[in-house]
């Protein structure tokens, strides 16, 4: 292993990187390789880049390979690592170590989430006992690492599993932790100082301070999912007014560490005070009586209003402490327990003028950006986070204390008093439009913040305040700037104008939307940056609008428009002079593939054009992939052209497979990683469109390619490789058998797909398109291989999920009506392996397993169960004839929920396009599988030639009595449940 820094530092260089990659692959899979590189990480002497390199190769196998099953790490080089991570993370506490430092504790973290605490019973110990009570450069690891394990526990749902490791973790961390806590608190609080070489110089005292961030992380952390008895009982010494922790420290503005306004990043007293604000707002959401023991909230309201009323803390640092201030006061207002704190007109009107219109007003900085940095403005603008608290910006803040107001019985005096302001806004820019454009601005969100009374990302506002009439306002006050010329109002009311029309989307008739449209096209050309992307983002919600499960749009709508919208955002995207840039604004490419899958067939008569750009546009962005949600839609945006175009025109195929076969090819030589996924996805769709016919010589080429090992190893490929086999079988099976690839196909099942518990799912899936496709004459010297390998792995690594699979598989195999694959046939070839092992499978796999079949598979598992006891003979005899009424009581299970059986399958033309909407991707490249939703076609019913499942039971039960009479009445009998009926 002498060349792995080499190796490493190849790694960085982008025309060296690949090789490099594959080399460290096959390097790390050599006994003691994770020690080897973890001791290189800590080599003072190595080349800094070659170690923070090495850290970050090392977390990314924790992250990636830790759980591998197809080519796993050794348990001994696991255990080893685990051993020596924590001792190496805290031989990298000097600050010049800290971003390698930060890789390893992440690591930490990675493998924590899967070994502790079953695997890994002395990580909590090893921490506790690296705690020091001078050293808090140390301290900082250990907390960092902490806190990393333990704030998984906020996102988990409540389980025993979840309780046990919280609860291990507490008897060990909690006495540790509150002594660290109260030392450093006093440390920081106390003056003089009890310890002065701890406190100075600044350095050291900034230490308490990063300590003190995480420590009160920590505690939110150990609160999050229930209260510690520990917490319950020192719930004064944090909480109480005046005397607690908490309290202390949010009031507490050191000399040391003076807040520079002029700061952009938050400074260590604001994260504390923004961690203290986050605890008591979960207090209140979670443990509201313990909190109404004494008058915490009412002093915690007391001094955030002295801190952040009146816009006392303006700078950009500051950001994150006044947002979550004000939401903080938002959850108090909304929890019902302090109206007497909130109730009066006085508060509100207050609250309004000090707190909630200072916040909404755009500063300085906020203009430079929507002029200098006009993404980030949009992604801040855009962002309400999940728990809507990480990204929410001043204004979403303020607007939220509003919205509480509004919600909890407040409206009308809320309304009046905001009312007032709205105006006097407009009044100030009526009176100087070039100078006031900025109080219209606030008088626009104000507004809009006080009429909205619930919203969600996908849909805008769904319900409103009944005292606001929106329609009124947008065409009083907002119609004008969006209707006007670029230019002759300030470019931030004409976005005003823009997002006011997105937020409320909902509100307005189709006709009022349809009306609205060629503005926003308009729009599109606009110079300035946050305009034509603010349409463009508009464009596609509005496109986007449901009533009753159905697009409100279609393609009639915008067919006169549609060329001209792709036009116009193409034209902006092919603009950006390198690939990064070209790729940086998904946006647009976002209602490219928004128009194009609602215009459809209109686009027909332009659609080459439109191909030849989106191809451009690939070939330009694969020389340096960067946006992963761009990549997303515009695969999406090619895939859906074909979708359409060919669905109606199928003679424009060949025009497809020339514009793609190219690039595709070049993106699978270059081993483009990022995009293989979708290429592999859209080759199947272009093949599946043959139908049946010849299948082009182009495609052929490409089977050797997919079925080698390589191709198989990056996991987000694996469902594109085994959609695009599955069309091969289903086009091409002869010649696959022929020129032996059907045994190629098996064996990468066998070997790559079936032993893993990531991607046994896709091997399943890919040997029932072989059970389908492939004709049986062909098939059966290759089914008892199958079963082995399949039993093999339920004997080696069996799982609940596998369990499933295997009985599905089974069952699958004796539902679909393929000739010569008879049940008699594959109780034969089961007995081959082993006498009686035919019983065992039924009894306990087949019979437990059917009955907790998902809805959607229940008619499957029917047929199969039923074609199973009806057309085999050997059935009737010993041995299997025991597992005859086991199986048959299964079947009854299934028939207690009939009404499955009845529902119709979603109609394949608009299942994709309607059911999934784009924001449910998750941004970033991942080893995840990327689904192109537009290629997607309906699942093919297996069984489709059973109507009615009970009616061809008992149909087939018939001609059973009939030949066996009392045999199978006896049988029948004996079933748990009796007669099915």
């Amino acid at each position: 292993m002498a060349d792995l820094s080499s190796l490493l530092l190849a790694s960085l260089n982008p025309e060296s990187r690949k090789q490099a990659e594959q080399n460290l692959s096959a390097f790390s899979t050599q006994p003691g390789f994770l020690t080897h590189l973890l001791r290189l990480v800590l080599e003072p002497s190595a080349d800094r880049a070659v170690r923070l390199s090495g850290s970050i190769y090392l977390k990314n196998i924790t992250k990636l390979r830790w759980e591998e099953d197809v080519q796993p790490l050794a348990e001994q080089d696991k255990a080893a690592l685990r051993a020596d991570l924590v001792p190496a993370m805290l031989a990298l506490s000097a600050p010049q170590d800290k971003a390698i430092r930060a890789q390893v504790a992440e690591s930490v973290s990675l493998i924590a989430q899967l070994d502790f605490p079953v695997k890994w019973e002395n990580l909590i110990d090893q921490l506790v006992a690296s705690l020091s009570a001078t050293n808090y450069n140390i301290n900082i690891g250990v907390l960092q690492t902490a806190h990393s394990i333990f704030q998984q526990w906020r996102a988990h749902v409540r389980s025993d599993e979840l309780f046990t490791e919280i609860n291990f973790v507490l008897s060990r961390f909690m006495d540790p932790f509150m002594q660290l806590f109260r030392q450093t608190a006093t440390l920081l609080l106390t003056k003089p100082s009890p310890n002065p070489a701890l406190t100075s110089p600044t350095e050291n005292y900034a230490l308490l301070a990063q300590a003190m961030v995480l420590l009160v992380d920590v505690y939110y952390d150990f609160s999050c999912q229930d209260l510690p008895p520990a917490i319950e009982d020192s719930h004064e010494e944090f909480f109480g007014p005046g005397t607690g922790w908490f309290q202390a420290l949010l009031l507490w503005d050191p000399i040391e560490l003076p807040n520079d306004p002029e700061d952009t990043t938050a400074s260590l007293p604001a994260q504390i005070k923004t961690g203290i604000l986050e605890t008591a707002e979960l207090f209140i959401k979670l443990y509201p009586e313990q909190l109404q023991k004494t008058p915490a909230v009412e002093t915690l309201v007391q001094s955030v209003w002295s801190l952040v009323g009146s816009n006392k803390l303006p700078g950009v640092g500051d950001d994150a402490f006044v947002s979550q201030s004000l939401r903080f006061i938002s959850t108090a207002i909304r929890s019902g327990y302090y109206k007497s704190l909130f109730s009066s007109r006085e508060t509100i009107s207050s609250l309004v003028q000090g707190v909630v219109v200072p916040n909404v007003a755009l500063r300085e900085h906020d203009v430079e950006q929507f002029e200098d940095d006009p993404l980030e403005f949009i992604r801040l603008d855009l962002a309400v986070s999940a728990t809507g608290t990480d990204l929410a910006t001043r204004r979403q803040a303020a607007a939220d204390v509003l919205q509480a107001l509004v919600g909890s019985g407040y409206d009308s005096e809320a309304t009046e008093i905001v009312g007032s302001w709205i105006n006097t806004g407009l009044e100030e820019y009526a009176a100087n439009k070039e100078e006031n454009w900025k109080a219209k601005d606030s008088a626009v969100y104000l507004l809009t913040a006080v009429a909205t009374r619930g919203s969600t990302t996908q849909h805008g506002v769904t319900s409103t305040n009944a005292l606001v009439d929106v329609v009124k306002f947008f065409s009083d006050h907002v119609f004008h700037d969006l209707q006007t010329a670029s230019g002759t109002v300030h470019p931030i009311l004409q976005v005003d104008a823009i997002r006011f029309l997105y937020t409320f989307r909902n509100q307005l008739t189709k006709p009022q939307l349809l009306s609205v449209l060629p503005l926003l096209s308009r729009h599109l050309n606009s110079e300035n940056y946050v305009t034509y992307t603010y349409s463009a983002i508009t464009i596609d919600r509005i496109l986007s609008i449901k009533q009753n499960n159905q697009l409100l749009f279609a393609q009639a709508d915008i067919h006169d428009s549609a060329l001209e919208l792709v036009d116009a955002l193409l034209t902006r995207i092919e603009a950006a002079r390198t690939p990064e840039k070209v790729a940086e604004n998904d946006h647009l490419m976002k209602c490219t593939m928004r128009i194009i899958v609602t215009a459809r067939q209109t686009l027909t008569p332009g659609y080459a054009r439109v191909l030849e750009r989106l191809v451009t546009i690939l070939g330009v962005i694969s020389k340096n992939p960067s946006n992963p949600l761009f990549d997303q839609y515009i695969f999406e945006s090619i895939s859906g052209l074909m979708r359409f175009i060919v669905a109606g025109s199928p003679v424009t195929l060949p025009a497809f497979e020339r514009a793609l076969f190219g690039p595709f090819t070049i993106i699978l030589q270059q081993d483009i990683d990022q995009y293989i996924p979708f290429v592999f996805q859209v080759l199947a769709q272009m093949l599946e469109f043959h139908n049946g016919g010849p299948v082009p010589a182009e495609y052929r080429s490409l089977l050797p390619i997919l079925l080698t090992p390589a191709m198989w190893q990056q996991k987000g490929s694996i469902p594109g490789l085994v959609r695009l086999l599955k069309a091969f079988l289903s086009q091409d099976n002869e010649q696959m058998f022929v020129s032996g690839q059907v045994a190629s196909v098996l064996a990468v099942v066998q070997q790559r797909l079936i032993p893993s518990k990531l991607n046994d799912a896709w091997g399943i899936e890919l040997l029932q398109a072989v059970i389908t496709c492939v004709k049986p004459a062909n098939l059966q010297q290759y089914l008892k291989p199958i079963f082995l390998s399949l039993l093999t792995r339920m004997h080696t690594n069996k799982t609940d999920k596998f369990t499933y699979l295997f009985a599905k598989f089974f069952l699958y195999i004796l539902a679909v009506n393929v000739d010569g694959i008879t049940p008699d046939f594959i109780i034969t070839t089961v007995e081959g392996i082993q006498p009686q092992l035919w019983h065992q499978i039924l009894t306990n796999f087949v019979a437990p397993q059917a009955p907790k079949f998902p809805h959607k598979e229940r008619k499957l598992a029917v047929v199969g169960i039923t074609r199973l006891l009806c057309h085999s003979t050997l059935m009737l005899d010993e041995p299997s004839v025991r597992a005859w009424s086991v199986v048959y009581s299964a079947l009854g299970k299934l028939f207690t929920e009939r009404q499955y059986f009845d529902q119709k399958p979603a109609d394949a033309g608009d299942a994709a396009i309607t059911v999934i909407d784009f924001e449910e991707q998750t941004a970033g490249y991942q080893a995840a599988y990327s689904r192109l939703v537009a290629s997607e076609t309906a699942e093919v019913d297996p069984v489709a030639y059973v109507q009615n499942p009970l009616r061809y039971l008992q149909q087939e039960l018939e001609k059973l009595t009939a030949r066996y009479g009392p045999k199978v009445q006896a049988l029948i009998a004996s079933a748990e449940g009796g007669r099915i009926q």
